[in-house]
């Protein structure tokens, strides 16, 4: 069974980089079968990525107009995922529309899991805002508990 995380974003744009420093800190705890990947979130090449996937957590900074670090979590095999999360993406096709295109060519993985982390400073620079560096260790519990479960 292939399991996937992908994290998602900029380092260089600070809150931005969260999704790919949680991403190099799963590839640390070495999880069983746990393949790690790390993309801008361009559409095409996440659709690519989630292949012949079993699994799929994707990790993302998002803006929602929520309070800075708040956790969201969406089954997208289930839900649509808003494409308004991600609106500050430079990309037009990105994870929202790359879901949804998998779903209609039936390219879905069976599992997929968004979990976007409410962005406060998508300015150039590096480092993360308190709010998103503590949300950044809510989720990496949450990944834990998330592949635990599917073996």
């Amino acid at each position: 069974m292939k399991r996937l995380l992908i994290g998602i974003g900029n380092p260089f744009r600070r809150d931005d980089g969260v999704g790919i420093q949680i991403a190099e800190k799963v590839r640390e705890m070495h999880l069983e079968d746990v393949e790690v990947h790390t993309l801008s979130g361009e559409g095409t090449a996440l659709m690519e990525s989630w292949l012949e996937a079993e699994q799929v957590v994707i990790v993302d900074a998002v803006r929602s107009k929520t309070a800075p670090g708040k956790i969201h979590e969406i089954d997208a095999s289930m839900v649509r995922v808003p494409s308004e999360f991600f609106h500050y993406s430079s990309h037009a096709f990105g994870v929202a529309e790359a879901i949804e295109l998998s779903r209609v060519l039936n390219q879905l993985p069976p599992r997929v899991n968004v979990i976007g982390i409410e962005g406060k400073d998508f300015s150039e620079g590096i480092g993360f805002t308190s709010e998103v560096e503590i949300a950044a260790e809510q989720v990496l519990a949450k990944i834990k508990s998330l592949f635990a479960g599917m073996v």
